[in-house]
């Protein structure tokens, strides 16, 4: 999320939608608040378009389908809606011709995070996803550094935070094949990063 914008209140879900297929950019809908998508960083689309294709590979072949910023998710039967950076879905619910603007019920949620959005990749952001029933693994990927978290909700219903080592894997047995945590960072020079940070700040934050 960023900065909430002066918008129309929306009636429902409905009235979001197709007021937001009318938009030169992407917005966020929670709580009944519109926030504008900023632009990203190239570390950012460099991290995001790993984990994607990563996924699309790992994942060809089954009924599964992965997801990047551009596809909504639709967070709870009041209307919310957000664009995470990566998701998979393998729910057949998801998957209905009749309605191809959003999924619903995502086992996996990959977002990028910087210094300014950390906290409520976290907090909040994190609260409302914990609220997709389907969901059981939430991945935290930081655009500064090359570091990673993983959280999943075990046996028992609870989230548990895996730290993830930068030589190290992923471990998501449901891929059915290790997952590289480097293989996210390929391409991406996080010393030009930085310097970029230093010369935009405003930018940074996405």
């Amino acid at each position: 999320m960023s900065a909430v914008m002066n918008s129309p209140r929306f009636a429902d879900a409905e009235a979001y939608l197709a007021w937001e297929e009318l938009q030169p950019e992407r917005h966020e809908l929670v709580d009944g608040e519109v926030y504008a998508m900023t632009g990203a960083l190239a570390p950012h689309n460099f991290i995001s378009g790993n984990a994607y294709v990563w996924l699309r590979q790992a994942l060809r072949g089954t009924p599964c389908s992965v997801f990047i910023d551009s596809h909504k998710l639709r967070i709870n039967a009041q209307g919310g809606f957000l664009y995470p950076d990566v998701m998979v879905t393998c729910d057949p619910r998801d998957r209905r011709p009749e309605e191809p603007r959003f999924i619903s019920h995502p086992w996996l949620i990959a977002e990028v995070i910087s210094d300014s959005t950390a906290a409520d990749d976290r907090g909040h952001k994190f609260e409302l996803y914990r609220g997709i029933e389907t969901l059981t693994h939430y991945l935290l990927i930081e655009q500064d550094r090359p570091h990673a978290e993983l959280f999943f909700k075990n046996d028992q219903g609870q989230w548990v935070l895996q730290p993830l080592q930068a030589d190290g894997l992923i471990p998501i047995d449901r891929l059915g094949q290790p997952w590289p945590v480097a293989s996210l960072f390929e391409d991406v020079d996080f010393t030009a990063a930085a310097a970029a940070r230093a010369a935009h700040p405003a930018a940074a934050g996405v």
